[in-house]
């Protein structure tokens, strides 16, 4: 179709009387920079955050189950960890990296960006860390080839010794906490540090002094602790008339809610990278009053009972430790010198200690010297001390301060128990330093402890001297005790956690 020079020019005077009409302008006007602003809005502002857990951790194996750690394996991060990890200076510490990354806080979305740039380090650096533990976890030797001026793990007490004290080094360079502040004494930031929950106590306080591990800067840490203790909420909340332990949940349901509101922390990972310390028996009790607590986050107890919720997977177990006097009394006789077999002293507190009493009480054996109360004028300490194996059966709950007694006396503890996982289980190799005795074999306690030969047991009782250090409670933390041992295994647990923050350049 031909169109003449007339109506061209008509459809261009049509098309210029379009462009040019003041209405259109002025929608223009207001159109356009809606337009650009929802664009920068979409571009700037992150997606809510969210975790996933590292494809193949490290598998373990624990009185008969298979659990999971960092030690092993080939787990494959994503490409966006391989991409952040090769942008490192491998020079440049933790925290120079981080502050290197600082901006200015002018507006709500700059921050937002710029605590995304920190989580990208931060789990860059952990995905480092995860790639020479791996790495150190090949070398099989039983001696750390790492120079240590203080200790160099070795022996057979570990289940790799070599990844062991790599992981620890990591751990010393990388690992920061940070502590809610939110909650006042005497039920937060503050625990009992001269009973049998002694070791929620000590941990509690060590981490207020905010000496070793800790932050003051959120975006820093790589855990967030829940500084109440389960201990004092059921001093001060729980109602023994009507046995009713609602108030300690509600607790609980408030702190997570105030905490989770105010900061963004909880939120961006559902709880994974944060953690709750408890040695009350009725620690996983409390936890349970927010599902995420109990399912999603680190839960470090001295009950850690698979058969009540307890995932070696995230939960670490740490040891039940009483100082009645606040210090521990260590040390015992020589092997030459243990007169005992084996002994035990305790009152009917759930049903092993009855199968036990039950079975050994009135034996008057001198071999195996069981008693649900000790003669007049005996010492307790003295019969540990003078023993070669110490029994050690769960009570109500399966954790029992008579593990680190033994260890302490130098006794090679003997555990009987039921879904019981112990302390830095995915550390420390229990079959090289104890006895894992099964309930139903009770009645044969004798018999399997004297089918253990001379010279075994004086390897065991050598290696109960070794790990002790790792149980030892110091006034001043020393690198390798049992509070670097606690922090070490959350550290462990956190390794297995990759968080991430999408839609954020």
């Amino acid at each position: 179709m031909m169109i003449s020079p007339h109506n061209d020019k008509a459809q261009h005077r049509h098309t210029s009387s379009f462009w040019s009409s003041p209405s259109l302008n002025l929608s223009l006007i207001l159109v356009i920079p809606s337009v650009v602003l929802l664009v920068l809005v979409s571009t700037l502002v992150p997606y809510p955050s969210t975790f996933s857990p590292l494809s193949s951790p490290w598998k373990w194996r624990y009185g008969g189950h298979w659990y999971s750690s960092i030690f092993n394996g080939s787990s494959t991060d994503s490409p966006f960890m391989e991409a952040e990890t090769d942008k490192l200076d491998p020079n440049m510490s933790f925290s120079d990296a981080l502050l290197d990354k600082d901006i200015d806080n002018v507006t709500s979305t700059t921050r937002v960006v710029k605590r995304s740039s920190k989580l990208k380090m931060v789990e860059a650096y952990m995905a480092r860390a995860r790639s020479f533990i791996k790495e150190a976890a090949r070398v099989r030797n039983l001696t750390s080839i790492h120079h240590d001026p203080d200790y160099v793990p070795h022996g057979p007490i570990y289940r790799n010794a070599n990844a062991f004290h790599r992981s620890y080094l990591e751990m010393e360079k990388l690992f920061k906490i940070y502590v809610y502040q939110e909650g006042e004494p005497p039920m937060f930031h503050n625990g009992p540090c001269k009973s049998i929950y002694s070791s929620e106590g000590r941990f509690i306080h060590e981490v207020e002094k905010g000496k070793l591990y800790t932050t003051q800067d959120p975006d820093e840490a790589l855990v967030y602790f829940l500084p109440f203790s389960v201990a004092m909420l059921v001093r001060y909340l729980y109602e023994s008339e009507s046995l009713k332990t609602d108030a300690i949940g509600r607790i609980v349901i408030d702190y997570i809610h105030v905490i989770s509101g105010k900061y963004p922390y909880w939120n961006r990972s559902v709880g994974a990278d944060h953690f709750v310390l408890s040695c009350h028996d009725w620690g996983p009790l409390a936890s349970s009053y927010v599902p995420h607590l109990f399912n999603k986050s680190i839960r470090v107890l001295c009950n850690a009972n698979t058969s009540e919720g307890f995932n070696p997977a995230k939960d670490a177990s740490f040891p039940e430790i009483n100082l009645l006097k606040g210090e521990a009394d260590i040390g015992g006789l020589p092997p030459s010198r243990r007169s005992i077999l084996a002994f035990f002293a305790g009152h009917l507190h759930g049903y092993i200690r009855y199968l036990l009493l039950n079975e050994w009480k009135d034996k008057n054996d001198p071999d195996v010297q069981v008693y649900d109360q000790l003669p007049k004028g005996v010492s307790y300490m003295s019969k540990l001390k003078n023993s070669r194996f110490c029994l050690c059966p769960s009570g109500y709950e399966v954790a029992s301060p008579r593990i680190v007694e033994a260890i302490y006396a130098e006794c090679a503890p003997v555990l009987i128990s039921d879904g019981y996982v112990a302390p830095f289980s995915d550390v420390l190799n229990w079959k090289s330093f104890s006895v894992q005795i099964a309930v139903k074999d009770i009645p044969n306690i004798k018999e399997i402890l004297m089918g253990i030969s001379q010279r075994q047991y004086l390897r065991m009782q050598r290696r109960v001297k070794q790990v002790q250090r790792h149980f030892v409670v110091n006034p001043t933390p020393k690198r390798y005790d049992v509070f670097h041992m606690i922090n070490h295994s959350i550290w462990l647990r956190r390794l297995n956690v990759h968080i991430q923050d999408f839609g954020v350049p």
